[in-house]
């Protein structure tokens, strides 16, 4: 007997099903997710609604090789590519909003209703949603994170401390990849094994230390499971890739109404540049892989062969809360993970503290070296 599929996502068409809504069965309102409840709740009339996904509904892994397929033949049977932006009417108050490149999710801003544009994340030549981690860290702890962040900033300007940042967090699901594979690894290199020798004579007398390289080469097996990759761009990707790791076991299957009353954006990178960037960073850890089997005191890696097999990925929306500010005229943002609570961003630094500290270390080491010398 076959599984009885999911529901849909709950909720209301608007706007000639361009966009989807969630009203409070109370009041009428747009119902938002709450983070501390977890469940939708209406801002005016306090309503709860509970998320209920469904017995059958679980977060799986997809089929890299056949996803690609079908997005080529997609692309073949359709004459135009999907617009880079389109309008959806409010409900609220009439108003018309616009939704530019990949943003998914937003709010009126003539009154503030959340609303989502409809389908984006569930077909055309768009890789749907598998899951989403909703958001654990409410506001206030977002900005307490945000102050112990700048009180741990030791370069930073006093006043910048002393100040701290009060700009308004905004919360946003950004999209991401994640790839698995079961990879087979050959490498040819050099194993270095170190020794010494005593050259020269009188007061050039010195011991050397030389290494003799013997041939290294082997063939292994290992299993990727979770490459993260982000999968947005015009985001700084330092602070974004630093926001790791993502509790992913905490993933839900996708559904809307996680994103409401929240921003979220659909990929700007495409599925195979994903990979890309995923397999750089396994090649990395291959690489570790055979420098480690090679052993020895040194390693030469001439050449490294790697093959990717049942490869597989997951489309997923992480939540951050983000921040823009000013110090002195000039822009900085900072990234929290709206679920561990990490902090990452830009700041500005003190250059005075910073030739003091530098002063300092010279002072210290001139010391320390007349001492030995004495």
């Amino acid at each position: 007997m076959e599984p009885t599929p999911s529901p849909l996502p709950s909720g209301q068409e608007v706007d000639e099903g361009r966009g989807r809504i969630f009203p409070c069965d109370q009041c009428g309102a747009d119902l938002e997710f709450h983070i501390g409840v977890q469940q939708l709740k209406c801002p005016y009339c306090g309503a709860a609604k509970e998320i209920d996904l469904g017995e059958n509904s679980r977060v799986e892994e997809q089929d890299f090789a056949a996803a690609i397929e079908r997005l080529k033949k997609l692309r073949e049977s359709e004459s135009e590519e999907p617009a880079e932006h389109s309008e959806v009417r409010c409900e609220s108050c009439g108003s018309n909003v616009l939704f530019e490149g990949t943003l998914t999710s937003t709010s009126c801003p003539y009154c503030g209703s959340p609303i989502q544009r409809e389908k984006v994340h569930r077909g055309g030549f768009r890789i749907a949603v598998d899951a989403v981690l909703p958001f654990a860290i409410e506001y206030k702890a977002a900005q307490r994170k945000l102050q112990e962040w700048v009180d741990s900033r030791w370069f930073a300007p006093n006043d910048f401390k002393k100040r701290g940042v009060h700009e308004k967090f905004h919360g946003v699901y950004l999209p991401f990849w994640t790839y698995d594979s079961m990879t087979f690894t050959r490498y040819r290199g050099e194993r270095g094994e170190n020794y010494t020798v005593t050259v020269g004579t009188g007061k050039n007398r010195r011991t050397e230390t030389r290494t003799r390289w013997y041939p290294a080469s082997g063939q292994f097996q290992r299993f990727f499971d979770d490459v993260v990759v982000n999968a947005t761009q015009n985001l700084p990707v330092k602070h974004i890739d630093a926001l790791e790791p993502w509790p992913l076991k905490d993933c839900q299957p996708f559904d809307q109404r996680f994103l409401a009353g929240h921003f979220a954006r659909t990929y700007d990178i495409e599925l195979p540049d994903g990979f890309l960037i995923a397999k750089g960073r396994v090649e990395q850890a291959l690489r570790r892989d055979c420098e480690r089997r090679i052993g020895g005191d040194k390693q030469r890696i001439h050449e490294m062969q790697v093959r990717y097999d049942a490869i597989t990925f997951k489309h997923l929306l992480m939540p951050v809360w983000m921040l823009a500010y000013q110090y002195k005229g000039k822009p900085y943002r900072v990234f929290v993970n709206a679920v561990t609570g990490e902090v990452q961003g830009d700041r500005p630094y003190s250059w005075i503290k910073i030739t003091l500290a530098i002063l300092f270390g010279l002072a210290t080491v001139g010391t320390i070296a007349a001492i030995t010398q004495s």
